[in-house]
């Protein structure tokens, strides 16, 4: 499976853009990272998105891209109207990417 996560907006909406995505491949990662990480994606994806409602023009979007074989999957959510189970799951990548550094 592979994870992709791209930000956007934010008080440094400039510099955003011209950031590359984080890139996550589970072959990477652990047997049980990689299942912790499989959960996280099914929990995120099972929920509704978050409706916005604009009041914060300067929050950040995510678009997380999950490509598993045949699959892809897009989540998109922002700061201000993310579900518990998009925190759970960009936290946890967050987690991943810092540790690649």
């Amino acid at each position: 499976m592979k994870v992709t996560l791209e930000s956007y907006g934010g008080l440094a909406a400039a510099a955003n853009l011209r950031r590359r995505p984080n890139v996550l491949n589970t072959d990477d990662l652990s047997a049980s990272a990689a299942a912790e990480l499989a959960r996280l994606v099914d929990a995120a994806a099972a929920m509704p998105e978050e409706e916005q409602d604009g009041r914060a023009r300067d929050a950040m979007s995510y678009v997380i891209t999950v490509e598993d074989g045949d699959r892809s999957t897009v989540l998109a959510q922002s700061d201000t109207a993310k579900s518990p189970e998009f925190a759970a799951l960009l936290a946890q990548l967050r987690v991943h990417f810092a540790q690649q550094r």
